[in-house]
């Protein structure tokens, strides 16, 4: 009788930490080990580790493993995978409109970028999960800089310079064609031996990726007008998420905003600090005259209403423009 009471007072005991489930995601990214996006993640990791008493978990998949962005989206939709960090190009897969953050010579600064993302936050949660997503928060690439075997500093330099183009993003396609610039479309992996052979004289990047490709050991000149922000954003999968209690769930969404906002700070530091690796390696930073900048900013312009339709409404776009040309009124220093 003794024995049978222990037993059911152990069972009575253990039977919670039993039942406590186990939820593991299984995340995905092409950063490198050592990278900061895999420091930041991995600090996410351990706190919604701690939060949860273990029971919220990633298993990290890092530097493209599981494939690129294309193969990672079909791996989540087939339930392999549950969560991403994403550019801009596997966004646009999902939610297409959210490409108007990379859109053309849209920002001209961080603040620009920080003011937009945050105006939108709330409007793409809802959007992405109404497509099968939660937002965990946005990342970044950063602003994305022309690379070139020489100057460039009209649109007609540009026009003249034998320009790779990220094969099927349909960014860059009306970037260029706004531009009049004939691109070249090569997957990335072909990049480097394109410019080697000089198949193509220009490439365009975040600065972090040209030193992390070694594409600047190939190239002389960085152009100092961005051409775009290359945006990007942690998902996760509803067919997980939904199955998290809601109090795990609401831990995710507000620490995931925290880490990704430091992630965002940290990747910008990194960047500034590749520019600086390339301008002792010779790069030569080439300033774009003032009464050049026009037609940059009005072939910008056109590209943004070359894709109404096809990524996002006119009105969308409209409200964007709006809300950049408000804040930077509101912004200008005194005359």
């Amino acid at each position: 009788m003794r024995k049978s009471f222990v037993f059911l007072l152990t069972l009575l005991l253990i039977s919670p930490l039993l039942s406590q489930k186990k939820y593991v995601i299984k995340f995905a990214t092409l950063a490198p080990e050592g990278s900061t996006w895999l420091r930041v993640m991995k600090a996410f990791d351990q706190e919604i580790r701690r939060l949860t008493n273990g029971e919220v978990r990633f298993k990290i998949y890092a530097g493209g493993i599981q494939g690129d962005e294309k193969d990672v989206l079909r791996k989540i939709r087939l339930g392999q995978l549950h969560s991403a960090g994403f550019t801009g190009f596997g966004l646009g897969e999902i939610l297409p409109e959210v490409r108007i953050l990379d859109a053309p010579l849209l920002f001209r600064d961080y603040q620009e970028i920080d003011y937009i993302t945050g105006l939108l936050y709330d409007e793409f949660f809802r959007k992405f999960q109404q497509v099968g997503y939660t937002l965990i928060g946005w990342t970044e690439v950063g602003f994305v800089y022309v690379y070139s075997k020489k100057p460039i500093t009209t649109l007609q330099d540009l026009k003249d310079t034998k320009m790779w183009m990220w094969e099927g993003d349909p960014v860059a396609e009306a970037t260029f064609k706004a531009l009049g610039v004939s691109a070249i479309p090569l997957s990335v992996t072909d990049v480097l031996t394109s410019l080697q052979t000089n198949l193509i004289e220009a490439v365009y990047t975040s600065p972090l990726a040209c030193v992390s490709l070694q594409w600047y050991t190939k190239v002389k000149y960085m152009m100092d007008v961005p051409l775009a922000d290359a945006t990007g954003a942690v998902l996760i999968s509803n067919r997980i998420f939904n199955k998290l209690p809601e109090s795990y769930q609401r831990l995710l969404i507000e620490k995931g905003r925290h880490y990704m906002t430091e992630l965002v700070q940290q990747s910008r530091a990194d960047n500034e600090k590749a520019i600086e690796i390339m301008l002792k390696n010779g790069i030569e930073m080439v300033p774009v005259p003032r009464e050049n900048l026009g037609a940059f900013y009005e072939a910008g312009a056109q590209a943004r209403r070359n894709l109404v339709g096809k990524l996002y409404s006119r009105e969308f776009l409209t409200r964007i423009e709006n809300a950049l040309q408000e804040f930077r009124s509101r912004n200008q220093p005194p005359q």
